[in-house]
């Protein structure tokens, strides 16, 4: 049986983030939360991934790209909120939480669904961004009369 490929991309995407926060806090760079805004860079991946697969099977629809391009973030991201809260939990729960917060978006102490939740609505935001700008970057690519086709 052969996995759809929104979902591939959606772990391939799963698992560039969760390596990229292992390394990080592996080199002791976990705190800089600058370094964690890179995760998006895995989101275009896997979602350009998607659409250059539709697109070499010859799937120029734009609705249904798009629809394909931000299923494939959302599996990404949910799979990455679903492993930072197991990996919370493994760390210490609301105290490894706690430290996370000290230099990213939270004041006062968030639980570890608190935050991950605010993560996860933070993860939709930016799915729909990348799939927007990448829409765009693909939009030259579909037929139409605003693009120079012939009628």
């Amino acid at each position: 049986m052969k996995l759809p490929k929104e979902l591939v991309n959606g772990f391939i995407i799963f698992i560039g983030i969760g390596l990229y926060f292992l390394i990080m806090e592996l080199l002791g760079l976990a705190d800089i939360y600058l370094l964690r805004l890179f995760n998006v860079l895995f989101v275009f991946y896997g979602a350009h991934r998607t659409l250059k697969a539709n697109f070499s099977e010859n799937k120029t629809i734009l609705v249904s790209n798009a629809v394909s391009a931000l299923l494939t973030a959302l599996t990404g991201i949910f799979l990455s909120i679903i492993g930072l809260i197991i990996y919370s939990y493994s760390k210490g729960g609301d105290a490894y939480v706690g430290s996370l917060s000290k230099t990213f978006l939270f004041g006062g102490d968030p639980s570890v669904m608190t935050y991950s939740i605010s993560l996860f609505f933070e993860g939709i935001v930016s799915a729909v961004v990348v799939t927007f700008m990448l829409m765009l970057y693909w939009d030259p690519r579909y037929a139409s009369d605003k693009h120079g086709a012939e009628s």
